[in-house]
């Protein structure tokens, strides 16, 4: 009777439940994950569901970001816009009076700070990738 600690026995099985044969070495799913270097830089070897959890929320981040950058730049640069004449009346609430040009300034950086924070978030998001993508042309002989 084997011992409950040894899983010689068990075979694996993905989460669909499929089995998977341990001595196939063709088979996507027996690489193994974590970081590594590969033909594009450096990526990050990770199981399909994380991998498509990374994609999903990066690509979201990265969307809004560029949209609130947007938005910004152009509250910076349209002096009617509704979203700078939001910001002035809480500035001006508060106590806080800015100067147009020194308000145009701070939008603007915010704008393209937020841009440049989208973009950070979207090329990180794609040094993932999940079990087996990307074999097909490690082995091609294109070039």
């Amino acid at each position: 009777m084997p011992t409950p600690d040894t899983n010689d026995d068990v075979q694996a099985v993905d989460e669909t439940g499929d089995p998977i044969a341990k001595d196939d070495p063709d088979d996507p799913r027996n690489e193994p994950i974590g970081p590594r270097v590969g033909p594009d830089g450096r990526e990050v070897v990770v199981p399909l569901r994380l991998y498509k959890t990374v994609v999903v929320f990066s690509t979201l981040a990265a969307v809004v970001t560029f949209f609130v950058g947007f938005t910004l730049i152009d509250a910076a640069t349209l002096q009617v816009s509704f979203v700078r004449t939001t910001i002035v009346f809480v500035l001006d609430s508060i106590g806080l009076g800015l100067a147009e040009d020194v308000l145009s300034a701070v939008l603007v950086i915010a704008g393209v700070s937020s841009i440049l924070l989208g973009t950070a978030m979207y090329v990180l998001g794609t040094r993932f990738r999940a079990q087996g993508m990307g074999k097909a042309q490690e082995d091609s002989s294109e070039g």
